[in-house]
C-alpha cells in the first residue's frame, strides 16, 4: 500500500477508514419508505414491556441471559458493558467466553452488540441456547444493533415454530419481521435507520439433538474449530457462513436487478450505491436496517440459513464481528485459542480479541481499528475436558 521506507507510518486515517462498513454518502436521513403498521407498533410495545427471561416465565426450570448493554464510552479497547439477567452464572462452567471491545473510531461508541441465552428443560437438563453477534454501521448503527440484539431473540423464542423442524423458515420470517420493526421504529423516531444498520449472525443450539441452526446477514462470520483426530492435539477451523459481499456473483446480480450499482472503492471493498445516488456506500450486500439501501439499491434482509450436526470432534464455535476476521483467517483464530480449555473460555476470548487488535494496529499503521466482538462456545464440554 504505497511506497515503503523506514519512515512509513501506514495509511492515512481517511484511507484506513475505507476498510470499515460505510463509505462516503451524499444523502441525508429522510422519511422511511416503509409504511408503519399498527401490528408492528403493537409488537414493538410488547417487546419493550418485558425482558427475555420475563417472556419465558413458566418455560423450563433454569435459564440465563447475558449480553452487551448500552455504552456511550469511547475509550479504545474498552470492554462494552454487560447486562446479565441471571446473576452469578459462571459462564466458563458452560464453556462460554465473550468480549466486545471498542475500536479506534473516535466518532462513535462501540457499535457492536452481542447476546447469549441458555435454557434448560423442566428437569433442569440442557435444552437450547441462542447466540448472536450484531455489528452496527452508519452514524446510528449502535442503536440499530442494540435494537436487534434486544428484540430478535424475543421474536424467535415466542414463535410457535421454535424448537421444531420448522426453525429454518422461522428464522427467515423473524429476520423479515425484524426488518419491518426497524422501519416502523424509524418512523416512530425510536431509531434512525435510513443510513444505519447492522450485521446479524444468530445460532440456535439444540443441545439434546446436538444440532446448530444458523441464520446470518452480512459479514459477522460463524466458524467451527474441530479436532483433527482422536488425539485432540490439533485443530482445523472453517467458516460455517459466507460473508455477503457485493461482488459475489449472485449478490451482484440481485443488487443490479433491484436498481443498485456495485463499485470498487479503489482500496479494499466493493460498495453498493443507488442507481442515481452515492448512497448507501455499504460494503455488504445484506443487513438489517439501512432502509434506503433496501429501498433503492437492492440490499436484502433475507438471511442464509444452514444447519450443522455436532460431531464428537467439534470443539469451539466462533461467532465474531469482522473486527476479528479482517486480518485473521479462521485457522489462525483456532491456533490462538488452542491452549485454552472450556474452563478458560473467557481468557480465550480476551486473548483472541487482543491478537486481532494488534493485527489492526500493525496492518493499518495505528490509524483505525474496528470494534471487536468474539463469542466462543465450547462444544462437547464433557468430552473435551479442560486445559490447565
Amino acid at each position: 500500500m504505497g511506497c515503503g521506507g523506514s519512515q512509513s507510518k501506514g495509511p492515512t486515517t481517511e484511507a484506513a477508514r475505507r476498510r470499515l462498513s460505510v463509505g462516503a454518502v451524499d444523502k441525508t436521513d429522510g422519511e422511511a419508505n416503509d409504511n408503519s403498521t399498527e401490528e408492528d407498533r403493537g409488537t414493538l410495545k410488547t417487546l419493550e414491556e418485558k425482558d427475555i427471561l420475563q417472556m419465558l416465565e413458566g418455560v423450563g426450570d433454569r435459564k440465563f441471559s447475558i449480553g452487551s448493554d448500552t455504552d456511550a464510552g469511547k475509550q479504545s479497547f474498552a470492554n462494552k458493558k454487560v447486562n446479565e439477567l441471571t446473576a452469578g452464572a459462571e459462564m466458563s462452567k458452560f464453556g462460554l467466553g465473550y468480549t466486545c471491545r471498542k475500536g479506534l473510531n473516535p466518532e462513535s461508541p462501540n457499535q457492536d452488540s452481542w447476546s447469549m441465552l441458555k435454557m434448560c428443560d423442566p428437569e433442569g437438563k440442557d435444552d437450547y441456547a441462542l447466540y448472536g453477534v450484531f455489528d452496527g454501521h452508519g452514524q446510528k448503527g449502535h442503536d440499530v444493533s442494540a435494537m436487534v440484539k434486544d428484540d430478535l431473540f424475543k421474536l424467535i423464542v415466542k414463535d410457535r415454530r421454535f424448537k421444531t423442524e420448522e426453525m429454518p423458515q422461522m428464522l427467515k420470517d423473524c429476520f423479515k419481521k425484524m426488518q419491518s420493526l426497524i422501519a416502523t421504529a424509524d418512523r416512530m423516531k425510536k431509531v434512525s435507520a435510513q443510513l444505519s444498520g447492522t450485521t446479524c449472525s444468530v445460532v440456535i443450539h439444540d443441545m439434546k439433538a446436538n444440532v446448530l441452526t444458523m441464520a446470518h446477514v452480512a459479514d459477522s462470520t460463524v466458524c467451527l474449530a474441530s479436532w483433527t483426530d482422536e488425539s485432540r492435539t490439533q485443530l482445523t477451523c472453517r467458516p460455517l457462513t459466507r460473508d455477503h459481499k457485493p461482488d459475489l456473483k449472485d449478490e451482484k446480480a440481485r443488487i443490479e436487478k433491484n436498481g443498485g450499482r456495485v463499485v470498487f472503492d479503489g482500496y479494499a471493498n466493493h460498495r453498493i450505491y443507488a442507481k442515481t445516488g452515492r448512497y448507501p456506500g455499504l460494503n455488504m450486500s445484506r443487513c438489517l436496517g439501512d432502509l434506503l439501501g433496501h429501498a433503492d439499491a437492492g440490499v436484502s434482509a433475507e438471511p442464509e440459513v444452514s444447519t450443522h450436526t455436532i460431531t464428537p470432534l467439534d470443539h469451539i464455535l466462533f461467532l465474531c464481528s469482522d473486527g476479528i476476521w479482517e486480518f485473521m483467517e479462521a485457522q489462525k483464530a483456532a491456533e490462538i485459542v488452542l491452549p485454552y480449555g472450556a474452563n478458560q473460555s473467557q481468557k480465550a476470548a480476551d486473548t483472541l480479541a487482543k491478537e486481532a487488535w494488534d493485527l489492526w494496529i500493525r496492518e493499518e499503521g495505528g490509524a483505525v481499528v474496528d470494534d471487536i466482538t468474539a463469542l466462543l462456545v465450547y462444544l462437547n464440554v464433557a468430552n473435551n475436558g479442560n486445559a490447565s
